[in-house]
């Protein structure tokens, strides 16, 4: 959820948020301050955020690579459509124990679909300093049946099914003049944000005919982006002041 706060909230490099609007924005979603210190704790331990003392109090803002995680992700989760790759590229490691170690690492990028054991397949052109796999790129691919069930699995399919019930519940109840509190704002678009990219990164990017007939991604990103569209990112500054008043 602090991932989210912070790619969605303060991305820039020259944003940061006080320790106090954080606890304050994540206690309206119901984490105690406690978890908050605790979460705040492990991200300046894995490098995403740094902090600095302010007389009593702390403010906190994104390192580099936490800009930069940000920043590769949010094309992804922002998008008003999806990208639909041209070229696809496909490798097959041998029985050795270096090649399967080679498609093994890269299998760990997220960037690439397990075929079976000895082959994986991911968008874009294919990397140009492989040693022990055999790989080819094409722009034309059959998809199969058994394809789109090995991308889009029901377990998958389930969760995008029960995300596009959400959103349209929060599109029926949400004001149609948005919601003026910027505290409240600001938590319901993260939370709308974390719901949608716990999905969308869960699998690489693939055009509409690599998924099961029905699939509601697109459906989510559309509604997705008429959500966000009406909960307008606050400006920190009027979240830090509507603390104070």
């Amino acid at each position: 959820m602090l991932v989210t706060i912070f790619g969605d909230l303060a991305q820039n490099k020259s944003d940061q948020i006080s320790g106090s609007l954080i606890t304050a924005l994540t206690s309206l979603v119901g984490i105690k301050a406690e978890a908050t210190r605790v979460a705040l704790h492990r991200l300046r331990k894995e490098g995403w955020i740094e902090s600095t003392r302010v007389g009593r109090a702390s403010v906190h803002r994104l390192t580099e690579y936490g800009r930069n995680q940000s920043a590769t992700a949010a094309p992804r989760i922002y998008a008003r459509e999806a990208s639909s790759p041209e070229i696809w590229h496909v490798l097959i490691s041998s029985s050795s124990d270096s090649s399967r170690k080679e498609l093994a690492d890269l299998l760990l990028t997220g960037d690439y679909v397990s075929l079976n054991p000895a082959t994986a397949m991911a968008s874009g052109p294919m990397p140009d300093d492989l040693e022990d796999l055999l790989g080819f790129e094409t722009s034309a691919v059959s998809v199969p049946q058994w394809l789109q069930d090995l991308f889009g699995p029901e377990q998958l399919k389930r969760a995008y099914d029960e995300f596009w019930k959400t959103t349209c519940a929060i599109d029926e109840l949400l004001p149609q003049a948005g919601v003026d509190d910027p505290m409240k704002r600001a938590m319901l678009r993260v939370l709308i944000v974390h719901n949608w990219r716990r999905i969308i990164l869960r699998h690489p990017v693939l055009p509409a005919d690599f998924l099961p007939v029905g699939w509601k991604g697109p459906a989510c990103r559309e509604s997705v982006s008429k959500l966000l569209e009406r909960l307008p990112r606050p400006e920190l500054v009027a979240l830090e002041t509507e603390l104070g008043s």
